[in-house]
């Protein structure tokens, strides 16, 4: 998968696993990730899927409704990538935090829904629930931080909250921040998530 790697002056610190929205690059986040941790590795990935010439991380039916089919393929792909880049670039497979926003979000969902050990914790910007009906893998004591717009169009909030219940349910320690701005990625979003992973991490 296409991709940028900066290494962090702590390699003690996680890697940050950057996962852009639909039309996003993988130069998008970088700036979250400055902002979250300075010292930490940096792990930016584009998305494998173009839906009218923009970047996505799996394909959907319509706005809201997701290709599970593709979903499934595309979450098992970027597992896979995550064995192969922590091997080619040196850190610590089992220390990965996905920082996500809309599209990128949900795939990074969707790892926490199929993998119990992909990720170490994630900072979810605007997800929706990845798939419903399933069981969820063990997630005792990971991390997870959602930002969410109570009055967001693409997400329902209602979305949030089923999320939320579903990875709590599995053993995640899960946390919402609730804004007022769409959809939207807002600096105190991000700032807020900033503050939670200094306590978790």
């Amino acid at each position: 998968m296409r991709h940028i790697f900066k290494q962090g002056t702590d390699t003690s610190k996680p890697t940050l696993l950057l996962l852009h929205g639909t039309g996003g690059t993988e130069q998008d986040l970088l700036p979250l990730a400055g902002l979250i941790d300075p010292d930490a590795s940096v792990l930016s990935v584009r998305g494998n899927v173009l839906e009218n010439g923009m970047p996505r991380f799996f394909r959907r039916l319509a706005e809201g409704v997701f290709d599970e089919e593709d979903l499934v393929f595309r979450t098992k792909e970027l597992h896979a990538f995550l064995d192969e880049a922590a091997e080619e670039h040196g850190f610590d497979r089992s220390n990965i935090v996905a920082v996500g926003y809309s599209n990128g979000a949900n795939i990074a969902a969707s790892l926490l829904f199929h993998y119990a050990d992909s990720l170490k914790g994630a900072i979810l910007h605007h997800p929706m629930v990845p798939r419903r009906g399933m069981n969820l893998p063990e997630l005792s004591g990971v991390p997870v931080f959602i930002a969410a717009g109570k009055n967001d169009p693409i997400c329902p909030a209602q979305e949030t909250i089923d999320l939320q219940e579903l990875l709590a349910g599995a053993g995640a320690s899960t946390e919402v921040h609730w804004e007022m701005n769409g959809h939207s990625l807002t600096r105190t979003e991000v700032d807020a998530a900033a503050e939670w992973y200094s306590k978790n991490f």
